[in-house]
């Protein structure tokens, strides 16, 4: 489980393909030694386990694979050597729980169709898989590329954000521009909510 706060801009070292999908190798500035192999960590929302780690000139390199499903449903596949990605570590019992609940499993990508900067904070409207409109309200959550933002306003199959000066400094927000894709995680309970009065209809 993850909350959706970013602990650190990552970059993809480089990219190797397996037979059924990559492994990414992505430099952060995590120690090295606070890394375990098997740990959890989500990598612009997508939750990947680690299976190598190494030193590296600033903080550490960690190597992740991904299978074919995860790069069809995700921003993966468009990854490549110094794409910066949004980086946090498993939630772990005790810690501040200062987003909302993120599971890392991406239900779909969402592509940005609006970017108005005013003054120091940018508002961004999304277009959305017509399946998954249903999931996102006002005033509700969503995990884009792994952070936690509220919903200000929601039309038909496209919604928009407010991010404040810091998200869009300690995130890969500043660098988003109208056509970019991201990783869309609905909100847990909005989905199980769903699910539960689907099946008091049947």
């Amino acid at each position: 489980m993850f909350t959706g706060i970013i602990s650190d801009i990552g970059k993809v070292v480089s990219v190797t393909q397996r037979d059924a999908g990559i492994r990414l190798r992505i430099a952060s500035a995590y120690e090295r030694e606070t890394i375990d192999l098997g740990a959890s960590i989500a990598c612009s929302g997508i939750c990947l386990t680690v299976v190598d780690t190494a030193d590296a000139e600033e903080g550490c390199t960690f190597d992740v694979e991904a299978s074919s499903e995860t790069l069809d449903c995700t921003t993966m596949g468009e990854w490549s050597a110094g794409t910066a990605i949004n980086l946090e570590r498993a939630l772990r019992a005790g810690d501040e729980l200062g987003g909302h609940i993120v599971s890392g499993h991406v239900d779909g990508v969402a592509t940005i169709t609006g970017r108005a900067d005013e003054t120091d904070m940018a508002r961004f409207t999304f277009s959305v898989p017509e399946p998954l409109a249903r999931f996102i309200a006002a005033k509700g959550s969503v995990a884009l590329d792994g952070t936690s933002l509220t919903v200000n306003s929601v039309e038909d199959a496209t919604f928009s954000v407010m991010l404040i000066p810091h998200s869009l400094q300690m995130t890969n927000w500043g660098t988003k521009d109208v056509g970019d894709k991201v990783n869309l995680e609905v909100d847990l309970f909005a989905r199980y909510l769903d699910r539960l009065g689907a099946y008091r209809e049947q």
